[in-house]
C-alpha cells in the first residue's frame, strides 16, 4: 500500500509545519493580540468601577443635599407656623378690642334707646290716661247725664290701668 509508505515520510514535515503555523498564530495572537484586547477589558472595567465610585459619591452627596434641604423645609415650615400664630393672636387682640369699644358703643345706644322708651311710654302712658279721662268723662255724660269731673275721672281710669 503506497499510502501507508507515504505517511511515514510526509508525517515528519506535517508536524513541522503544524507546529510553525501553531507558533506563529500563539506569538501573533496569544503575545500580541491578546495583552491589547485583555488591556482593553482591564481599562473598561476599570472606568465602569470608576463610574460605580462616582455614582456611589454623587449618591450621598444627593443624599445630604436632600437631608439639608428637608432640614430648611422643616424649619421655614416651622417659622411659618409660628409667624402664623402670632398673627392669628394680633388679630384676635385686636378683634377682641374692637369688639369691647363696640359693645360700649352698643351698651350706651342700647341705655339711650331705653330711656328714651321709657320717656315715650311714661309720655304716651300720659296721654293715654288723659284721653281715657275724657272719653270717660264724655261716656259718661252721654250714657248718664251726670257729670263728672277731670280729676274724678283721672282716677278711676288709673284705677282701671294700674289694677
Amino acid at each position: 500500500m503506497p499510502q501507508i509508505s507515504q505517511l511515514a515520510a510526509t508525517w515528519a514535515s506535517q508536524l513541522f509545519w503544524l507546529f510553525v503555523t501553531f507558533g506563529i498564530v500563539y506569538f501573533v495572537i496569544g503575545r500580541g493580540m491578546a495583552p491589547k484586547v485583555q488591556a482593553t477589558v482591564d481599562q473598561r472595567d476599570q472606568t465602569v468601577a470608576d463610574d460605580l465610585k462616582a455614582a456611589e459619591a454623587a449618591r450621598v452627596q444627593a443624599d445630604a443635599a436632600e437631608e439639608s434641604w428637608r432640614a430648611h423645609e422643616n424649619a421655614a415650615r416651622e417659622a411659618a407656623q409660628t409667624k402664623l400664630a402670632e398673627a392669628r393672636g394680633k388679630a384676635a387682640a385686636e378683634t377682641e378690642k374692637k369688639l369691647a369699644v363696640a359693645n360700649g358703643e352698643l351698651d350706651a345706644r342700647v341705655v339711650e334707646a331705653e330711656a328714651r322708651i321709657a320717656a315715650a311710654s311714661e309720655a304716651a302712658k300720659g296721654e293715654i290716661e288723659a284721653v281715657a279721662a275724657e272719653a270717660a268723662q264724655d261716656i259718661v255724660a252721654k250714657v248718664s247725664g251726670a257729670k263728672v269731673t277731670a280729676a274724678e275721672a283721672k282716677t278711676a281710669v288709673k284705677a282701671a290701668l294700674n289694677g
